[in-house]
């Protein structure tokens, strides 16, 4: 199964970094943590729900790692999105990238 993403702030991973795992606020709210399978979806993501962050960062997730189960789901869109259902084991993480605000107040990419 190929890497996935997923999108946080910069506090929360200074927060989660140290610590064996991740549990984001939608794993209590929803039963599962938000990611995207590639960068392009991950950058939609981005652009729909956090326009005009300046402390995003996506988190590039070894899914072989985790320790919790990855299911592809639909959204409502029916579009094609990895849910993990359990915590985010922080050793899963290969790379931290940030995803810079463009001057248009959009992302575009993500930079090391």
């Amino acid at each position: 199964m190929p890497n996935i993403f997923h999108l946080i702030d910069q506090a929360g991973w200074e927060s989660a970094e140290p610590t064996p795992e991740h549990r984001a606020e939608s794993l209590v709210t929803e039963g599962f943590i938000h990611c995207s399978q590639d960068i392009n979806q991950m950058l939609k993501v981005a652009n729909r729900l956090y326009s005009g962050r300046t402390d995003l960062l996506a988190l590039e997730v070894d899914s072989e790692r985790l320790t919790s189960p990855v299911k592809r789901e639909a959204s409502r869109s029916g579009e094609i999105y990895p849910h993990i259902y359990g915590p985010l084991n922080t050793d899963a993480v290969i790379k931290v990238w940030s995803v810079p605000l463009d001057a248009d107040g959009t992302f575009s990419g993500v930079s090391e």
